[in-house]
C-alpha cells in the first residue's frame, strides 16, 4: 500500500460519512431529490466505499502476513490506519452525546459507582447553550420564510434541526457525565463525551478553591505542566499532584499535566471531597476489628 494510496483512502474517508449521513436524513425526513442528483450520489458513494473497502483488506491482510496477527487484531489495526484518529474521535463523541440526550430525558447519569460523590460544572454555559438553541431555532423559521426553493428549503431544514438536536446533545452530555470524587478519594474530570481525565488518590497533593480565567479553547496545557479545563472561559479548582498524570484530547492527542485547574459549580464542595480521607473499607473476615486486651488474670 503507498503513501499516496493511503492518504487518497483517508481524505475519501472524511468526506463519505457526513455526505451519506445527509443524504440519508434527507431522504428519512421525506425530502424530493431528484433523480440524477440521487443517482449520481449514490454511485459516488459506491465508489468511495469500494476504494475504502480495497485499502482495507490490503492492510488487513498485510497485517495477517507481516505481523501473524488474529483476525479481529488485524482489523482493528486496518481501520485505525485507514480511518483517521480525529474521524473515529467525532464519530465516537456524536454517539455518545446523543446516547447522552437520551439519558437526560430519562434522568439519569452515565455511570456513577457506588460511593462517588458528583459535582457538576455546567452552570456558566447554560445560558449560552439556551441562546444557542433559541438563535437556531429563530434561524429556522426566517430561512423557511425567505428561501423560495423546496429542495434547498427541505435540506436546510434537516441540517438545522440536526444542529439544534446536537447542541442539546452536547448540554445533556455535560449534565449526565459530571466530576466524580470516588469513595476512594480519586478523581474523575469529565467535560460531556469529549474529556475524561481519572486521577488516582495517591498523587494528589492537594486541592484549593482558585477562580481563573485561563485563555484558549476547552482544553489547554501549559509549558509548566498545568491542565486548564474551562468551563465558560473560567475554571474554579486547582488540584497540585506529585507526579503528572497522561490525558487524550478531544480529537486524539496525548499530553501529560502535573497541575489540573477545572471548574466546578460548588468548588468548595470538590476540594473539601478531595480533602476528605477515604473511608476505610468494610470488615471482612480476612479483616476483622482488632479485639479488646484481655485483662491480667486475677
Amino acid at each position: 500500500m503507498t503513501a499516496v494510496g493511503l492518504r487518497a483512502a483517508r481524505a475519501v474517508a472524511w468526506s463519505v460519512l457526513p455526505a451519506e449521513l445527509v443524504l440519508v436524513v434527507c431522504l428519512v425526513a421525506g425530502v424530493r431529490i431528484p433523480a440524477p442528483v440521487l443517482l449520481g450520489a449514490e454511485a459516488l458513494v459506491v465508489a468511495v466505499l469500494v476504494l475504502d473497502a480495497s485499502v482495507l483488506w490490503r492492510l488487513y491482510a498485510a497485517a495477517r502476513r507481516r505481523d501473524g496477527a488474529g483476525r479481529r487484531e488485524a482489523l482493528r489495526s486496518a481501520v485505525g490506519t485507514l480511518v483517521p484518529v480525529a474521524l473515529r474521535r467525532l464519530v465516537v463523541h456524536e454517539f455518545r452525546a446523543l446516547h447522552s440526550l437520551g439519558l437526560w430525558v430519562l434522568r439519569r447519569r452515565h455511570r456513577i459507582p457506588a460511593g462517588a460523590r458528583p459535582f457538576s460544572y455546567t452552570e456558566p454555559q447554560t445560558g449560552i447553550m439556551w441562546t444557542f438553541v433559541f438563535v437556531s431555532v429563530v434561524e429556522t423559521v426566517v430561512l423557511a420564510l425567505v428561501i423560495p426553493w423546496p429542495l434547498v428549503h427541505a435540506i436546510l431544514l434537516v441540517v438545522d434541526v440536526y444542529g439544534i438536536v446536537i447542541i442539546l446533545a452536547l448540554q445533556a452530555a455535560c449534565v449526565t457525565r459530571p466530576h466524580l470524587v470516588e469513595a476512594d478519594g480519586s478523581l474523575r474530570l469529565r467535560y460531556g463525551a469529549l474529556f475524561d481525565l481519572r486521577v488516582p488518590a495517591s498523587v494528589i497533593a492537594s486541592a484549593r478553591v482558585e477562580r481563573r480565567f485561563p485563555g484558549g479553547g476547552l482544553v489547554r496545557v501549559d509549558e509548566d505542566g498545568t491542565l486548564d479545563l474551562a468551563v465558560g472561559s473560567q475554571t474554579t479548582v486547582t488540584v497540585e499532584l506529585t507526579e503528572p498524570v497522561e490525558f487524550v484530547r478531544p480529537l486524539g492527542r496525548r499530553g501529560s499535566a502535573r497541575t489540573l485547574r477545572f471548574h466546578a459549580d460548588d468548588p468548595r464542595a470538590v476540594v473539601a471531597a478531595l480533602m476528605t480521607p477515604p473511608l476505610a473499607p468494610p470488615l471482612t473476615p480476612e479483616r476483622t476489628a482488632p479485639s479488646s486486651t484481655p485483662d491480667p488474670p486475677a
